[in-house]
């Protein structure tokens, strides 16, 4: 498992994976434009050349939103996605947040699973946040 910083030759992989992993993903405009903006890093995890995890976060003054977090299907449950997490909350950290948000549908219970893992505890519900209607759990972690 080798795990580095996004670059712009990634983001095909990217999106193609971000496609895999769920019903309303990021386009590859949309992953290309977080390069854009300032205090986004983006991380990822390859297995034998393939990009099998990745993940963003973004930091303004002393917090920070990880905006996208995704494994492959036959990677998950291994570690990958906790590893990953480390990785953005590590850069939050750096970053001087000391508080760390992110949303989840209220369907995605795996997920859910590793926030709750890696310190999140629910905050409260967006109700029909995501554009089909579903809703969103807001997950917070001190730092």
């Amino acid at each position: 498992m080798n795990g580095r910083a996004w670059t712009v030759d990634d983001l095909d992989a990217i999106a193609a994976l971000e496609e895999e992993c769920f019903s309303d993903p990021w386009s590859r405009r949309m992953l290309a434009d977080s390069f854009l903006l300032e205090g986004f890093r983006g991380v990822l995890l390859e297995e034998d050349g393939q990009i099998v995890a990745y993940g963003g976060v973004q930091t303004a003054c002393d917090e920070a939103e990880i905006e996208l977090i995704a494994v492959s299907e036959m990677y998950r449950r291994c570690g990958r996605g906790t590893a990953v997490m480390e990785d953005l909350l590590t850069i939050a950290r750096e970053r001087g947040a000391k508080r760390v948000f992110l949303e989840v549908r209220v369907s995605n219970a795996s997920a859910q699973m590793l926030y709750l893992k890696c310190g999140f505890h629910g905050l409260y519900c967006r109700t029909r946040y995501y554009p089909d209607g579903e809703d969103a759990i807001v997950m917070t972690r001190e730092l």
